[in-house]
């Protein structure tokens, strides 16, 4: 049994746990930087207990998905800052933006240098600047990952920036800062955090560790992410799934992905769609292919054991068969109004390039089986 397994050097989770954010900077230094998302206000009670501790705060507001040139931007401005530590609060997209930023802003230069697929993929070789990540969704796991996802205007293509020194000085989880999602978002972030967890499960680099991982988050999230859709102030249901959202970012960032985060990334680049609403409409595709790949090809595949435990974890009963796990998850996603990929504008005439873009995705080098060229077409057609 060999394995590497990397997390955060300190997680904090709990009910009221981001009061504790000041003490945490001032470990770090006077300077802070803070990045939220496009409305910084809602997060005054915070950056103020920061200025009344005694730190020097430079709030930088993020708009939408990060891209290349905003990352540059504001890099630029954490330098004339002088700043001395980060602090991410928000989604998946704000805590990515400042991922990067505590990388690139300790590491000058172009950014390109160190990007996947449209770059030359340089390992980062200085410390990036200490950084607090902060959710207020629970999907992503950002805050323990060690990569960053941005989007290439000029490619058309989300990629991303990974390094084990991106990983967060300290994820900051707060269950209570989840409460103000609205349904969409808690449906699309949610999904995204049982996808992670079940590609991790079923990936092909899961270790033990993963697996125990995986299969606690996708327990409680079967139970709570219906119960969180249905009522948003459930803060057991929100409890729960900050905390499986955690666990997806671990299980990931130690067993990558597979199929459907293959697809997310040149989809997201092409198309105005929620990362996580992407994820939901292909998964059930994704279990359905991958499972009938491994029954023709591998049918003693381990992977087809590891699809039929998630099964009974998704279905709550262990007579579930891994059918019925992929009819739990296109039920769930019924539920949660998740429509298909045609609601974003993609089309028949989109299939093609996104199954070329999708088949040289680092993310497929997870994915329990190795899926053919019309294997991975079947999968779009489906979730259109």
């Amino acid at each position: 049994m060999h394995f590497n397994f990397r997390t955060p050097g300190r997680i904090l989770f709990g009910a009221g746990t981001a009061s504790e954010l000041p003490s945490i900077v001032s470990s770090f230094g006077k300077r802070v930087c803070v990045v939220t998302g496009s409305s910084p206000q809602r997060h005054d009670d915070l950056t103020n207990a920061l200025m009344e501790s005694g730190a020097q705060v430079l709030v930088q507001p993020t708009q939408g998905e990060p891209d290349t040139d905003a990352v540059a931007a504001l890099c630029e401005k954490v330098r004339e800052f002088g700043a001395q530590a980060l602090v991410g609060i928000g989604g998946g997209s704000v805590i990515d933006a400042a991922k990067a930023v505590s990388a690139l802003a300790a590491n000058p230069g172009d950014m390109f240098e160190h990007l996947e697929v449209v770059g030359k993929g340089e390992p980062i070789t200085r410390k990036p600047l200490p950084l607090i990540a902060i959710p207020t969704t629970s999907g992503t796991g950002a805050e323990v990952t060690a990569n960053a996802v941005l989007l290439s205007r000029e490619h058309g293509v989300k990629v991303s920036l990974r390094s084990p020194m991106m990983i967060p000085e300290v994820a900051l989880v707060d269950p209570e800062l989840a409460v103000e999602m609205p349904p969409g978002v808690t449906a699309s972030t949610g999904m995204d955090a049982l996808t992670q967890l079940l590609e991790a499960l079923v990936s092909r680099k899961a270790t033990p560790m993963t697996d125990a991982l995986c299969r606690d988050g996708l327990a409680r999230v079967a139970a709570a992410l219906p119960d969180a859709w249905h009522d948003p102030d459930d803060m057991e249901a929100r409890e729960d799934m900050a905390y499986a959202a955690m666990l997806s970012g671990i299980a990931l960032a130690n067993a990558g992905l597979g199929a459907v985060h293959g697809f997310a990334a040149p989809i997201g680049g092409r198309f105005e769609a929620p990362h996580g609403a992407v994820c939901a409409a292909l998964l059930p595709h994704v279990m359905r292919t991958n499972i009938e790949a491994l029954r023709e090809r591998d049918s003693g595949s381990d992977r087809l054991a590891a699809y039929a435990g998630a099964a009974w974890l998704l279905c709550r009963t262990a007579d579930a068969t891994v059918d019925d796990g992929v009819s739990a998850v296109a039920e769930l996603c019924g539920e949660l109004e998740i429509p298909g990929l045609s609601a974003y504008g993609m089309g028949k005439q989109d299939i093609e390039p996104m199954v070329e873009a999708a088949a040289a995705a680092s993310s497929m080098r997870g994915n329990p089986v190795d899926l053919t060229r019309d294997e991975l077409r079947k999968i779009l057609e489906n979730a259109l």
